[in-house]
């Protein structure tokens, strides 16, 4: 049984003249934000003894989040409006550019300043790639190009921890940026060699919605500096706190009402009024949560409780990204028989039942009990994951497809951000009620090599409220699914599309 069929035909999708080339093109731009993660975390003990400012280093990331998440939903805008091969040239070259200023930083604070510029042009690359990715492929074939893009992800889980080592152990930690100079030109190489769009219509006045984007991205920041510092540059209830807080909420209002005027809104209110992209975009914020338990708590799980170094600790986790590209490869037979939202519960209640699991597990446990459970749960979530990004886009014209996409994309990151406040303020209950004390995950570090009996059974018992909570995260997103999401996508037909360009 397929998704039922209405509205009016989209128009044709992008092709270009060697659709493989493109893929390639695709496949290094999302290797560059992939792997950036997991190299820069290697290599922040050789950073940080270079340019010093241990106490802000954890900005190498958070600054780099807020900048891609805040500027999704204008990126996603402005590929609908100008098309997308100038937008992912645009990314792609502000990455670069990004990469340059790090590998010359002087000090933490520029490091830190151009780790932004780097996620201004990350926030380009995420978007677009799945937006042209959706364009490139008719939607029976739409899982290969997302196997793929899943591929590239499992790769760098793996190999990131790997190249960042020994880039930084046996070169220098500037060669990690540096390292993107040559990937992203033959990237760039290829999408403005290979990458045609289709015809647009008749040149017309196009009114860009710039105080829309500010409004947006000043309301993102504050909202995600509240979220990623509170609770660890200050409590939760303190005035910066709050004042983040309040500030986020006032400047919300003020978008809104710029929103509502404006010609062409950043964020069009079509995007939370149709149910199907509604029901989609609160779905995958829970699933952003749910992703946090693995990512961001599993290593520490792996090396204080059970004893694993930090390369062991990161195979642990990378069995979740092993499985997950295979089962959204196979998705597409699942959907297609029994559509996307009944493919996606299924996912969904297996990850749940997963992540239920793990507080089961025994103390202290074998490491391939844990791999096991992420294993399983990678492929329960590319059962949910994929049906839902193929089929929201499916339900969209060419003209809104990068919105669309860039509102999906936009809403799982903040899942993250919120799940990492969240469940790290879980943890640290969890610890300090544990150990009889304020202490949390970052001031223990330097014991977690060597933790005693009583620490390893805090983190044990911390780590499984963590899951508990991503648990109830699973929950949420299934109640969304049931009660939210149409039974069945109002997906468009397709213009037929060569096999092959």
């Amino acid at each position: 049984m397929t998704e039922t069929t209405t509205r009016q035909a989209a128009p044709p999708a992008t092709t270009p003249r060697g659709r493989g080339p493109v893929v390639a093109a695709l496949m290094l731009v999302m290797g560059l934000t992939a792997l950036d993660g997991t190299v820069v975390a290697t290599a922040v003990p050789q950073i940080v003894g270079d340019l010093g400012g241990l106490s802000v280093f954890s900005w190498l990331f958070s600054g780099y989040l807020l900048a891609v998440t805040v500027t999704l939903p204008v990126y996603g805008k402005l590929c609908d409006t100008f098309g997308r091969k100038p937008v992912l040239i645009a990314g792609t070259i502000l990455f670069l550019v990004g990469s340059l200023l790090c590998a010359a930083a002087w000090n933490m604070g520029s490091l830190i300043a151009f780790r932004v510029v780097q996620g201004l042009g990350g926030g380009a690359l995420q978007g677009t790639i799945q937006t042209i990715a959706a364009d490139l492929y008719p939607l029976k074939e739409r899982p290969k190009i997302q196997a793929k893009l899943s591929s590239v992800w499992a790769t760098a889980s793996v190999a990131g921890p790997a190249a960042g080592g020994l880039l930084a152990g046996y070169a220098d930690w500037r060669w990690i940026f540096l390292i993107n100079l040559p990937v992203g030109l033959v990237a760039l190489w290829l999408v403005g060699r290979y990458l045609v769009e289709p015809p647009r219509e008749a040149p017309r006045t196009v009114s860009v919605d710039w105080a829309g984007a500010v409004a947006v991205f000043a309301t993102g920041a504050l909202l995600l500096t509240a979220l990623v510092q509170g609770g660890v540059a200050w409590p939760w209830l303190s005035a910066p706190s709050l004042g983040l807080f309040g500030g986020a909420l006032l400047l919300a209002g003020v978008t809104v009402l710029i929103e509502r005027r404006a010609a062409e809104p950043v964020i069009p209110g079509w995007i939370w009024r149709r149910r199907t992209i509604a029901a989609v975009n609160l779905a995958l914020g829970a699933l952003g949560l749910v992703m946090v338990a693995p990512t961001v708590f599993l290593p520490t799980y792996a090396q204080a409780v059970l004893g694993l170094g930090a390369t062991a600790a990161g195979f642990v986790l990378s069995a979740m990204t092993l499985s997950w590209p295979v089962t959204a490869a196979l998705s597409n037979r699942v959907y297609n028989r029994i559509g996307f939202r009944l493919t996606a519960i299924v996912g969904i209640t297996l990850a749940l039942l997963v992540l239920l699991a793990f507080p089961f597990l025994p103390f202290p446990g074998e490491p391939w009990q844990p791999a096991l459970l992420m294993l399983l749960l990678g492929g329960a979530l590319g059962f949910f994951q994929l049906p839902l990004i193929v089929g929201v886009q499916s339900t969209v014209p060419y003209e809104e497809r990068g919105t669309t996409t860039a509102s999906v994309l936009f809403c799982r990151q903040v899942g993250q951000s919120v799940g990492a406040a969240l469940f790290g303020a879980i943890a640290n209950g969890v610890l300090a009620a544990r150990l009889g004390g304020g202490q949390d995950l970052d001031t223990l570090g330097p014991r977690l090599d060597h933790a005693d009996d009583t620490l390893r059974r805090a983190i044990d018992a911390a780590v499984d409220h963590v899951y508990l909570g991503a648990a109830g995260a699973a929950a949420l997103a299934l109640l969304v699914l049931l009660i939210l999401a149409p039974r069945r996508f109002p997906i468009l037909k397709e213009e037929d599309r060569p096999a092959e360009a």
